[in-house]
């Protein structure tokens, strides 16, 4: 990994569906994109953010901050990710996409991503979360909260919206705590060339019936390494999440 060059991209639409403007909305008196910007910087000092509205630029260029315009028409962030590298010169090895809706991302968080590619084999790596065994199975049965099967060398084996695996002969509800389920982080980083690769690939039928498109790489046999964190961050998809979040900051700032 020493050997490596990352980059941090950082995707900020303005049109959100269920939040337009997010990455303008104000968090403890920074913008939520300054926060996620500078959480990044800690471990990464070379950051840019994956721009589509000069509302935008302007605010990243208040706090210091680097960004690329990229297109409006993308379907997902992933490729917001590849025209940003390109343009940016893409000259480095590693591209991590980063969230823009998740201010308190922790640098631990970032270095489990990086360590995954000390694994020559790894192509795209990602973050999991051990799913307390305390708690209930309703929170595990969340279909909005993707889980992960792993193999052994910490490898993704299938990702999904439903409880996997099965655990046979047990009530639903004692399942937490007879199996260690880990659930999926939406952070990801590609190897620059499978980066181009995976964003020239039709849908697969996997990634339309679950609509997880990591599906789609497994399936064309990328492997994806599994990062591990202990970490819950809080993600900002509508303005009640801001709300939680201005809550979540002012009990950082009592500790």
């Amino acid at each position: 990994m020493k050997d490596l060059k990352f980059i941090g991209i950082i995707p900020a639409r303005y049109a959100s569906t269920r939040f337009p403007g997010k990455p303008l909305a104000m968090l403890g008196g920074k913008y939520v994109i300054q926060r996620v910007y500078e959480q990044v910087s800690k471990v990464l000092p070379n950051v840019v953010v994956a721009l589509d509205d000069e509302r935008i630029a302007q605010a990243v260029d208040s706090f210091g901050g680097r960004w690329v315009m990229t297109r409006t028409d993308h379907k997902c962030g992933t490729d917001r990710c590849l025209e940003a590298y390109e343009k940016n010169g893409g000259e480095e090895d590693v591209i991590i996409n980063i969230q823009g809706d998740e201010p308190f991302i922790q640098p631990s968080q970032l270095e489990a991503i990086m360590a995954c590619f000390d694994d020559e084999a790894t192509d795209i790596a990602t973050l999991v979360k051990p799913f307390e065994q305390s708690r209930p199975y309703a929170e595990l049965e969340n279909p909005n909260s993707p889980k992960v099967v792993v193999d052994q060398n910490w490898n993704a084996k299938y990702f999904s919206r439903s409880v996997i695996p099965y655990v046979r002969n047990h009530p639903k509800e004692e399942w937490p705590s007879k199996h260690q389920f880990f659930t999926h982080l939406g952070m990801y980083a590609y190897r620059a060339d499978v980066l181009k690769q995976i964003t020239q690939l039709p849908q697969s039928p996997l990634e339309i019936a679950e609509s997880l498109e990591q599906l789609r790489w497994l399936e064309n046999g990328l492997t994806i390494k599994v990062g591990v964190t202990e970490v819950e961050t809080i993600g900002i998809d509508t303005p009640e999440d801001l709300q939680n979040a201005e809550a979540f900051l002012k009990t950082l700032a009592e500790q």
